[in-house]
């Protein structure tokens, strides 16, 4: 692809916007919000909880309800998800995190308007969500979607 003067100024136009959006009230309170998840021992102590839980959950997951752990690691990792997602700075992060990808994917749909109605764009952070399918699908149509 030969870069053209036009191309040129879409990427710096594109470069304003990022801009703009990094000096946005929504990223600055992303950013401060995920500061403070970083700083809060209890809430990385919990997360760390989950994601160990999680790891086991995945290898009692390959031999299903046959496992001889699988009621109780089912038991665990919804009860440490709980704990986390409950705990005041993991969900004050993820309000923030949801606000950011819902301007960002505001973005996203204006510029796709702006060129085409037919332009799918990803909303809520996955891609195609109107069409039904949950976004990548590789499964030939067997989603129902409509891509």
């Amino acid at each position: 692809m030969i870069a053209t003067l036009e191309h040129v100024r879409i990427l710096d136009r594109t470069e304003r916007l990022v801009s703009v959006v990094m000096q946005s009230e929504t990223m600055q309170e992303y950013i401060y919000k995920r500061n403070e998840l970083n700083q809060d021992k209890e809430a990385q102590d919990l997360i760390q909880r989950f994601n160990d839980l999680k790891s086991h959950y995945e290898d009692v997951q390959r031999f299903g309800r046959y496992h001889p752990d699988y009621n109780k690691i089912m038991t665990d990792v919804r009860s440490a998800k709980r704990k986390m997602d409950m705990h005041p700075t993991v969900s004050a992060f993820k309000i923030a995190e949801r606000s950011l990808q819902k301007l960002l994917d505001d973005i996203s749909e204006h510029i796709a308007a702006g060129a085409s109605e037919q332009i799918m764009v990803p909303k809520d952070g996955a891609a195609w969500a109107d069409s039904g399918c949950a976004g990548g699908c590789g499964s030939g149509g067997a989603c129902s979607c409509s891509a």
